[in-house]
């Protein structure tokens, strides 16, 4: 445009329109909003060329402050910008009131809701100016001192979010600040803790990422943080050396002040560096190389801390890692949870409600679980119990039945019966009964629940409001021997009561194994079923598909223990009940067979030995389980010979070629010769279900010259 005008300024025809006023939203400065139209003529006066533009004015008033006579430099605005015609001179004064009165802005808040508190070399008397970002980067390849002042004036540009995008174009400036840093970042604490800073606001928006780690700042800042943890034991040693020596008091005096000096400048540092890590961790990939580099230890090194910012900003770190098998494994290798546990009972809120949220997180593993134990957090949990991420830990440590017991030498219990009894009809948190429910399986905590009225209470409020849970937990009570078990004598009618098909099963099943647990001598059954007139509610539930299995468990688990009285078990056996027992018993191998690939060990050594006694005793279940053993033991080599592909033919393996089946019609099993070879040995990997009876028995034959050791 200039140069046309230069060239034949007959032809060229400007205009301006508009004018419109704003406030600038950062800054003590008015935006003039214009448009200017610019037309070309042609020799006959004929438009050739037409442009149109619209533009801003940005007019800084550096002299307003709270004693500025608005008027006067509202006149003054409106005499020195053409741009604003003198009607606008009420809306200009109007402008000028608002600014004078706005209050500043938080620029903290735009970066995070928790951000990083500015230290003293960020403070600066001049203020940055975006538009003067090039003489800021010049400052840059100066002096120490002098890149300190280049850098603070653009973290004071890049503080305010608006002129990120513009920071970011410029390449000059970013790769200048990342090569300082790359270069200088020993040499100054400040400077490091500056550049950083300002590639830390970028990594508050995730739009910014790929800028941040285009530069390798994160990489540098796992190189920084972990030097400064080797300075910091450095500074420790050498501490501790003076303060041994008493002829070296003094200097271990100044050397301490000293030490606390760089100590708060290297806990910025770590804050503004773990901080930005942290923002970058929102990629998967990003965060698994910092595991790679063993972010885990570095942080849990500085758990060692006093600094309760720093010590939030970490702790919220490892939480976040804490969600991948890896780093959790990492944090038990460390013993994260013995640093963790002076935290659980800071004045800190914040810091506190993190570090149970990262527990929580810790308390899924057995082993941290037992590490938690041995920390001493029991006592410690159990007098925050109103914090729900507290309960669900202690929940977690009660699932051990190693840890049970420690419960009861605590406050814990109480607080829990006050909670319970406080909830009143309400509907229960299902982690405040569920921990009740695993706390009442262990003796010693039962004693304490049942403490004065704690059983009469549970009973009532369970069978009013059919609480299944609540009934789960008094089942759990009921199994304890003693004096504990003997206060059910006085419920044994109440729950009897509930025994009828107008109850729900489940509240049904735990009434009954109540019931089934009270193996009290003197406590008249034959009088309990006939008054509840149970005896044909026990036996309809026998009937094959009456009932669910868990019922029916339930069912026969009481028939047990009322038959421990003699005029008890004659009224069962003049009922038919026994015949139903049997047929139950008979379904039952079947049943074990299946559980004898349970993935429950216990499970699986249970169901072995039982089977073992069938087949002792009954011949024809004994071959179906020896079978069943020998399928089981052989199953990857019966599926090979079973399942075999067809040949390039496409004849099935299993069929000669006259087409007559190897196996023929009978059982694979039957088929010895699959199983041995001409000279009688076993082919490797197989055993013949014979065998397999033989060694399990220890009946297995020496070979003649052979000399056991």
């Amino acid at each position: 445009m200039e140069k046309l005008q230069a060239e034949d300024a007959r032809y060229l025809k400007r205009k301006v329109k508009g004018g419109s006023l704003d406030v600038h939203p950062t800054e003590k400065a008015l935006v003039v909003q214009y448009e200017v139209e610019a037309t070309i003529l042609g020799e006959l006066g004929g438009t050739m060329v037409g442009e149109r533009k619209e533009c801003h004015k940005i007019i800084r008033l550096k002299s307003l402050n709270a004693n500025t006579d608005i008027s006067s430099l509202a006149r003054k605005v409106v005499e020195e910008c053409r741009l604003i015609h003198p009607s606008k001179l009420p809306e200009v004064e109007q402008l000028l009131f608002y600014l004078q009165n706005r209050k500043k802005t938080n620029e903290k808040q735009k970066i995070s809701p928790r951000d990083l508190t500015p230290y003293a070399g960020v403070e600066l008397d001049e203020e940055a100016n975006i538009n003067n970002i090039d003489e800021y980067v010049e400052l840059l390849y100066e002096d120490i001192q002098e890149k300190i002042r280049g850098a603070t004036l653009i973290l004071h540009l890049a503080r305010n979010s608006d002129n990120l995008e513009e920071l970011m174009q410029n390449e000059t400036a970013l790769g200048a600040l990342a090569r300082v840093l790359r270069e200088d970042w020993k040499q100054s604490v400040d400077l490091a803790t500056t550049i950083i800073y300002i590639f830390f606001c970028f990594s508050s928006f995730s739009q910014f990422h790929g800028l941040v780690t285009h530069y390798k700042i994160g990489a540098l800042c796992m190189n920084i943080i972990e030097h400064e943890l080797k300075r910091y034991d450095l500074w420790q040693e050498e501490l501790q050396k003076k303060k041994k020596n008493q002829t070296l008091k003094k200097e271990h005096e100044k050397a301490f002040k000293k030490y606390q000096s760089l100590l708060i400048k290297q806990e910025q540092l770590l804050r503004v560096a773990l901080f930005l890590l942290l923002n970058l961790a929102e990629d998967t990939r990003t965060e698994l190389k910092m595991r790679n580099k063993n972010i885990v230890h570095l942080l849990v090194k500085i758990l060692d801390r006093d600094d309760e910012e720093l010590l939030l900003l970490v702790v919220s770190f490892l939480k976040k890692l804490s969600i991948y098998l890896e780093n959790k494994n990492d944090m038990a290798e460390t013993f994260a949870v013995e640093k963790l546990a002076r935290l659980v009972c800071c004045n800190n809120e914040e810091l506190q409600s993190t570090t149970l949220r990262l527990l929580l997180n810790l308390s899924f593993d057995t082993g941290l679980r037992s590490q938690m134990v041995q920390a001493g957090l029991i006592p410690k949990l159990s007098s925050l119990l109103g914090n729900k991420s507290d309960m669900c830990i202690l929940y977690h440590i009660s699932m051990d039945d190693a840890f049970k017991s420690m419960f009861a030498y605590t406050d814990c219990i109480p607080q829990l019966m006050k909670m319970v009894f406080d909830c009143g009809e309400d509907k229960m948190d299902a982690e405040l009964i569920s921990f009740c429910i695993n706390l009442a399986a262990n003796k010693r905590n039962a004693q304490v629940i049942c403490e004065g009225n704690g059983l009469k209470m549970l009973m009532k409020r369970a069978l009013h409001l059919k609480d299944v849970l609540m009934m789960k937990m008094i089942r759990n009570l009921s199994q304890h021997d003693g004096h504990t078990k003997n206060l059910f004598i006085d419920y044994v009618g109440d729950l009897a009561a509930q025994i009828n098909n107008e109850e729900t099963e489940e509240f049904v099943i735990e009434c009954l194994g109540t019931l089934a647990n009270l193996t009290i001598p003197d406590l008249d059954w034959e009088l309990v079923l006939k008054e509840y007139n149970l005896v044909p509610y026990l036996k309809d539930r026998l009937k094959p598909g009456s009932a669910e299995d868990d019922l029916i468990l339930e069912v026969v688990i009481m028939i047990g223990t009322v038959s421990m009285d003699d005029s008890c078990a004659a009224l069962l056996a003049k009922s038919g009940i026994i015949p139903a027992l049997i047929e139950l018993l008979n379904e039952a191998p079947a049943y074990l067979i299946d559980l004898m690939h349970d993935n429950n060990a216990e499970i699986r050594k249970v169901c072995d030995n039982t089977l073992d006694i069938i087949a002792e005793y009954d011949e024809e279940w004994g071959k179906k389980i020896q079978s069943e053993k020998f399928r089981f033991h052989n199953a990857q080599w019966l599926e090979m010979v079973e399942n075999r592909q067809m040949d390039e033919a496409g004849e099935p393996f299993l069929y000669g070629e006259d087409g007559e089946s190897f196996v023929g019609g009978g059982d694979i099993l039957d088929r010895r010769d699959l199983f041995y070879s001409a000279d009688g040995i076993i082919p490797d990997g197989a055993i013949s279900p014979e065998f397999y009876v033989d060694f399990q028995n220890g009946d297995m034959g020496q070979t003649p010259g052979y000399i056991g050791r």
